[in-house]
């Protein structure tokens, strides 16, 4: 299965970069941008997040909310967070729970690892 714009997120409960929990259930009838990422501060992801730092204020404008996640900790995200001045709480999903279910499958492309499943967004 993988995760689509639009579709209804599936439920999670992960350690945030705040301090918090954070459940499916805090966000009901919010709009949120649920983006999966590998590592903090590779090349790849740091241009992500950065990405949707600088798009802050278009984000807010509508009243939705960015959270990312990856398997790193707490820590990690924070120094993450604070070298790059990202707005926004990072999930950690130390058992990629949450991201196994946002995998896509791409037939004929593999990841570095081999397999013909990746995480993450799909860029031909």
């Amino acid at each position: 299965m993988s995760i689509l714009e639009g579709q209804k997120a599936p439920g999670f409960n992960l350690q945030g970069s705040d301090g918090k929990k954070h459940s499916l259930a805090d966000y009901q009838g919010k709009t949120f941008v649920l983006y999966f990422y590998p590592k903090d501060d590779t090349p790849g992801c740091t241009k992500e997040a950065c990405g949707f730092r600088d798009s802050i204020d278009s984000v807010r404008k509508s009243n939705a909310v960015v959270l990312g996640v990856s398997k790193d900790g707490v820590e990690s995200h924070n120094q993450f967070i604070a070298k790059y001045n990202l707005p926004f709480t990072l999930l950690s999903d130390p058992h990629e729970e949450l991201r196994r279910v946002g995998r896509e499958e791409k037939p004929g492309r593999q990841d570095r690892r081999g397999s013909d499943s990746f995480y993450g967004c799909y860029r031909p």
